[in-house]
C-alpha cells in the first residue's frame, strides 16, 4: 500500500486523470471556484494585489470566470519586479507549506522571483504523471535529459521524481547543456536512452551532427521537447531521423505545466485544473479560433505569490476545432516565442547559452537584457535598467558572464531605459547573428 508522500502524489494524479474527462463547462465551473478562492486570499494577504484590485475598482467577491477577471489589468513582469516582497502574500496557508523560491528570466530576458508553495510542487508533479500515462511512456526504459538547470554529468539508477515516487524505473542519466553537440551525442550513444529529454535549439544541432556524421541513435523511442519553441519542421525532422516520436510539453519555472500535447494531435491540451489561460489580443480582447495572441495566465493555487492575470510574454495560436480525443481541456494549436540560439564557440562547436542571469541582480538593478553575438568572439550585451552601469558593475558583470559562456567573449554594453519590442512581437534572449565560421 502506498503510504505518505507517495499517497499524495498518487491522489493528486488520479484527481488529474479524471478531470480531464468533464465537459468544458464543468471544468470552466471548478475554475471560478478556485479562482474566487485565490483571489480572495490573495486580496487579504498581498499588499501589492490589493492596491491593483483598489486601482481597478473592482471587490474580489466579482472574480469567478474567466470573463469576470478582464476587469483587472494585467500582471507584467516588470510589475512584479518593481513590486518588491510587497508582491508575496504575508501569509500561507499550512497545509499549502514548506514554501520554495525559483528565479528565471522566461522567454523575455526579464528576470523575475517566484514564491512556490508545497501545492504548486505537487500538482506539477501530477501534472508530469498525467503526461507519461498520455504518452504510454514505458518507465522501464532508460532516459536522458540534456536541461539548462544540470550543472555536471550524473548517471542515476533511476527517473527520479515524480516517476520514481510510484514507479519502479529504468537508469537515466543528465548531461550538462554547455556540452558541444558531438560530445552530447557521444555520451548518449553510450547509454543508449529509450526517452530523450531535450530543448528544440539543441535538438535541431544534434540533428544536424546526426546527419552530418551519419549516426544514430538506435534505442530511442521518444524525444520530449522542453522549453522552447518547437516548430513543426523541425519536429517532423527528428522524427524521420530518429525514428522516434517528439513530444512537446509547455511550461514555466514560476508557474509549472501549462499545457500537454495531445497523445493523438498535435494539439496543446492546457492543464485547466491548475491554471486559467487566456490568449489575447493586442487591444486585450480575447482571440478567436486561428488567431495568435500573448499568453496571459492565472495560478489558481498559488497562495504564496498572486500571479494573477501574469503577462508570461509568450504567443500561442488558439484551437481552431475541438480536439477528437474527447478532453474537456481547452486547446491551443501552436506556441510561438521562446526561440533563443545556441552560441557559437570560436572552435566552431555551439551549445546552449548559459549566461549567468540568475546573479545578475547581485551586481545591478537589472531590468532586463538581451544577448546579440555579432562574431566568433563578440557579444553584445543589451540592458534595460534606469542608470548605466559603474566601472566596477561593468567588470563583475563582465566576468560573471564570461565565465557562465565558458569563453572570455568581447562583449559590448548598450543600455536602454526601456525596452523597444521586436517587428514580430517576440522576443529571443540570445541571438546569433554570425553567418559562417569565419566570422
Amino acid at each position: 500500500m502506498i503510504r505518505g508522500p507517495e499517497a499524495t502524489l498518487a491522489t493528486a494524479y488520479a484527481l488529474l486523470d479524471s478531470t480531464q474527462w468533464l465537459s468544458p463547462s464543468e471544468i470552466e465551473a471548478q475554475q471560478g471556484r478556485q479562482l474566487e478562492a485565490v483571489v480572495a486570499y490573495a486580496a487579504r494577504f498581498s499588499p501589492q494585489f490589493s492596491r491593483r484590485l483598489n486601482a481597478a475598482g473592482v471587490l474580489p467577491s466579482e472574480f469567478n470566470s474567466k470573463a469576470s477577471l478582464r476587469r483587472l489589468p494585467e500582471l507584467s513582469r516588470r510589475d512584479l519586479q518593481n513590486a518588491g516582497d510587497s508582491f508575496y502574500c504575508t501569509e500561507v496557508p499550512e497545509d499549502h507549506r514548506p514554501i520554495g523560491i525559483t528565479q528565471t528570466s522566461g522567454s523575455t530576458g526579464e528576470p523575475v522571483t517566484v514564491r512556490r508553495t508545497f501545492i504548486n510542487q505537487l500538482l506539477w508533479l501530477a501534472s508530469t504523471l498525467r503526461e507519461h500515462a498520455w504518452h504510454s511512456n514505458d518507465f522501464t526504459g532508460r532516459l536522458s535529459a540534456i536541461r539548462a538547470n544540470i550543472p555536471d554529468y550524473v548517471e542515476s539508477a533511476d527517473w527520479g521524481p515524480p516517476a520514481s515516487h510510484l514507479h519502479a524505473t529504468g537508469k537515466s542519466q543528465a548531461i550538462p547543456i554547455i556540452w558541444d553537440i558531438g560530445r552530447q551525442f557521444e555520451t548518449l550513444q553510450r547509454f543508449g536512452p529509450n526517452i530523450l529529454v531535450i530543448y528544440p535549439n539543441t535538438l535541431s544541432a544534434l540533428c544536424d551532427y546526426v546527419e552530418q556524421n551519419a549516426r544514430t541513435l538506435p534505442e530511442l523511442g521518444m524525444i520530449k521537447t522542453v522549453g522552447e519553441t518547437l516548430p513543426r519542421a523541425l519536429r517532423t525532422r527528428a522524427a524521420e531521423l530518429f525514428r522516434a516520436r517528439v513530444v512537446d510539453s509547455y511550461s514555466s519555472q514560476e508557474l509549472g505545466v501549462l499545457a500537454v500535447q495531445c497523445p493523438l494531435s498535435e494539439l496543446y491540451h492546457v492543464c485547466a485544473e491548475t491554471h486559467l489561460v487566456e490568449i489575447l489580443d493586442t487591444a486585450g480582447v480575447p482571440c478567436k479560433a486561428g488567431e495568435i495572441g500573448r499568453v496571459v495566465v492565472t495560478d489558481l493555487h498559488n497562495f504564496a505569490s498572486p500571479l494573477i492575470r501574469y503577462a508570461i510574454g509568450d504567443y500561442a495560436e488558439v484551437a481552431g476545432t475541438p480536439c477528437r480525443c474527447g478532453r474537456g481541456l481547452p486547446s491551443l494549436a501552436r506556441i510561438l516565442g521562446r526561440e533563443r540560439n545556441l552560441v557559437l564557440m570560436p572552435d566552431g562547436t555551439r551549445h546552449w547559452p548559459l549566461t549567468g542571469f540568475a546573479r545578475f541582480l547581485e551586481i545591478a538593478p537589472i531590468h532586463q537584457y538581451q544577448f546579440i553575438q555579432h562574431t566568433r568572439t563578440a557579444i553584445e550585451v543589451r540592458l534595460v535598467l534606469s542608470t548605466e552601469l559603474s566601472g566596477t558593475q561593468e567588470t563583475a558583470l563582465t566576468a560573471l558572464i564570461q565565465s557562465a559562456l565558458g569563453y572570455p567573449f568581447e562583449l559590448r554594453y548598450t543600455f536602454f531605459p526601456e525596452w523597444l519590442p521586436a517587428p514580430n512581437g517576440k522576443f529571443e534572449e540570445f541571438v546569433c547573428k554570425v553567418k559562417d565560421l569565419t566570422s
